[in-house]
């Protein structure tokens, strides 16, 4: 008896309880839009945080609140590409937004070679630990540290330091352009690129170095010394130097590649071309002066002095004529200038006057 008093008081306490529950649930209910799900489904769900979102739940969010403005411009999976994207917008029911594929570019070529050591480092052997340090162990305080943050930042095994050069290289078939090997570099020498058309066409100024010509010639054989021929020689307005370092602009660029065959730092690289650039002169490249009025006229006298033949055998009998009268007689002389009414002549006739 004394056990079955307690044993319901707990049970009335419980139900009152769930009722309190239940009831609050419903009232405090958050009604998800199925949606979130379906899209967080065909995300690849790397949670690379390339697309500017934490994780592939925060983009399904976003691309999902998007769509009730009815447009996902701006909104990208680097990891999914189009195709993802392709199904995102389907089950949101919007047409696919299409945007060029990227792939990471590191704009540095100091190389072993190019840039040589000039300290040792003897440290934590990270970029960021280095970086914080001083200048590294060449004597460019702009270039890549080498200690591979950027491949240990990368999910997809498309970033490598090469032990010759010493530099990362990317891998454009694995590259997913998701930002990572971006954000790890402590000197954002690292930047997402078009990708390009074919075998991945693209060109760009491989230097950061924003010393002047000079200082960074000297810390490095093939930094860009801002000399601005690239920048006189582009047609399309891509190219421009900025604070002492070229800048080839993607959106603009038009790969005619000009502007590589006349660095005389080989600064400018390419990829995915049938063919190397043959290296030319600015002065070849450059479009020739439209001929002034200043050049018409020197043409135009240069015509006039070729007279005919009687015209200069009338200036030749006139000089003869001069030499043979005698000084006293020179003033009484009169000689026939009707023979033309052409002001060369004329001017050529004043001058043989005032030398005799």
């Amino acid at each position: 008896m004394y056990i079955l008093i307690p044993v319901a008081v707990l049970g009335v306490i419980g139900l009152v309880a769930a009722l309190i529950l239940f009831f609050c649930s419903k009232k405090f209910a958050v009604k998800e839009d199925p949606r979130l799900g379906q899209v967080g489904e065909v995300l690849p769900q790397a949670n690379c945080g390339g697309c500017g979102y934490p994780g592939c739940s925060g983009f399904a969010a976003a691309c999902v609140k998007a769509a009730e403005k009815g447009s996902l411009e701006g909104l990208n999976c680097p990891t999914g590409g189009a195709a993802v994207m392709g199904q995102v917008s389907e089950i949101l029911g919007l047409n696919a937004v299409a945007s060029d594929p990227k792939v990471a570019v590191v704009r540095c070529n100091g190389s072993c070679e190019n840039r040589p050591r000039t300290v040792a480092y003897d440290g934590m052997k990270t970029c960021k630990a280095m970086n914080a340090c001083g200048a590294g162990e060449t004597g460019c305080q702009f270039g890549c540290l080498g200690c591979g943050d950027c491949v240990v930042a990368c999910q997809f095994d498309a970033i490598h330091i090469n032990k010759e050069t010493g530099l990362p290289e990317v891998d454009g078939d694995k590259c997913v352009a998701c930002g990572a090997c971006v954000k790890a570099c402590p000197r954002m020498i690292i930047e997402l690129r078009k990708k390009g058309k074919g075998k991945g066409m693209r060109l760009w100024v491989q230097c950061v170095n924003k010393e002047k010509g000079a200082v960074a010639k000297k810390s490095c054989a093939a930094a860009c010394i801002a000399c601005g021929m690239c920048e006189k020689v582009c047609q399309f307005d891509a190219v421009h130097v900025v604070n002492n370092v070229a800048y080839i602009d993607p959106e603009k660029c038009k790969m005619c590649r000009k502007c590589e065959s006349v660095c005389p730092q080989n600064a400018i690289h390419s990829n995915g071309f049938p063919k190397p650039v043959e290296k030319k002169k600015l002065a070849d490249l450059l479009p020739k002066p439209k001929p002034t009025e200043t050049a018409g006229a020197e043409k135009t006298e240069g015509v006039g002095l070729a007279l005919n033949k009687e015209v200069k055998s009338k200036i030749e009998l006139e000089k003869t004529v001069q030499k043979e009268e005698p000084k006293a007689e020179k003033s009484k002389a009169k000689i026939d200038y009707s023979v033309t009414e052409d002001p060369i002549l004329r001017k050529i006739r004043m001058e043989n006057t005032q030398q005799s």
